[in-house]
């Protein structure tokens, strides 16, 4: 069976018309070269070339086989470049998670525009998970990478997790526009320990249930829930409705909800982490190159 290098050197004479020519070119000397393109035809069982000492050209079959050559030299060289992207992370598929209160945070837009100009070729498969179905569906191989809004909650989990900070992310207190302390620049948490507050339920959005109930405990009081929201925008809703005060990340500032303000947080807890989740032994090629090329300095 003929193979990769009798087609070059085939489609070499074919172009040059001249062995001498096509030998140059190629850097061999003519006899190996004349050896091969024998050896073609043979397996061919056609003549492509009609040869005498001073004048080379292509039979009929040459001028077909010509075509088919070309393209298989085509394609053997495409697929090359996309073995060699795909082993050095530029092409494939990258499997994301993010949280809901991620997409209003610019971290993700800004990841995702400059991701997709550093690597068109790659895939990107996008998902909205909660920040422990994420560390679960990284471990079992389901995830590549995930935007997380909280440490893993085991250290059997976090011995096998990558983790890469992109923010400590302020919390807000958001309130009604008529409240009374709604023209404030910043609030203790203490100051509305007898007001109402509404959150997410806890086995959906567990980090800022918890960091509620934390600051709130450093504070000596407990939060009075009165009631849930399912998405943390809907938070936003309820609160405007004058249902109660609900924390969220200063980058919900962005939706523009009329009868909300927004109050700083007076506690060094009042934050939130963002970062970038992958599982530590991943030798996706795809997964390393995301992680450089989105973690390394602009």
């Amino acid at each position: 069976m003929f193979d990769f290098r009798q087609l070059r050197y085939f489609v070499t004479v074919a172009e040059e018309l001249s062995f001498t020519r096509a030998a140059q070119r190629l850097h061999i000397s003519q006899p190996p070269l004349s050896q091969q393109i024998q050896a073609l035809e043979a397996d061919l069982g056609v003549r492509l070339l009609e040869r005498t000492k001073r004048h080379v050209a292509l039979t009929e079959p040459g001028k077909l086989f010509l075509d088919q050559a070309r393209q298989i030299l085509d394609k053997a060289e495409e697929a090359r470049i996309q073995m060699a992207d795909a082993a050095t992370g530029f092409s494939g598929k990258l499997r994301l998670a993010y949280t809901v209160s991620v997409t209003f945070h610019p971290a993700l837009p800004q990841t995702l525009l400059r991701y997709r100009r550093f690597a068109p070729q790659v895939r990107l498969i996008l998902s909205e998970m909660y920040t422990e179905a994420q560390y679960a569906a990284l471990l079992s191989g389901d995830l590549d990478v995930g935007f997380v809004r909280d440490m893993p909650g085991h250290e059997s989990i976090a011995k096998d997790i990558r983790l890469d900070v992109i923010d400590h992310e302020p919390l807000l207190l958001a309130l009604p526009s008529g409240h009374p302390m709604a023209q404030k620049e910043s609030i203790w948490l203490r100051e509305v320990a007898m007001e109402a507050f509404v959150v997410q339920p806890r086995e959906l959005a567990a980090t800022l249930y918890d960091r509620l109930t934390q600051i709130a405990a450093k504070a000596n009081f407990h939060p009075l829930i009165r009631q849930h929201a399912q998405q943390i925008n809907g938070l936003l809703v309820l609160v405007a409705a004058g249902m109660g005060l609900a924390l969220v990340p200063a980058s919900m500032k962005s939706v523009s909800l009329a009868g909300v303000s927004y109050l700083r947080l007076e506690d060094p807890d009042a934050y939130m982490l963002l970062a970038l989740a992958s599982r530590a032994d991943n030798p996706s090629p795809v997964v390393r190159r995301f992680l450089s090329a989105m973690t390394e300095p602009q």
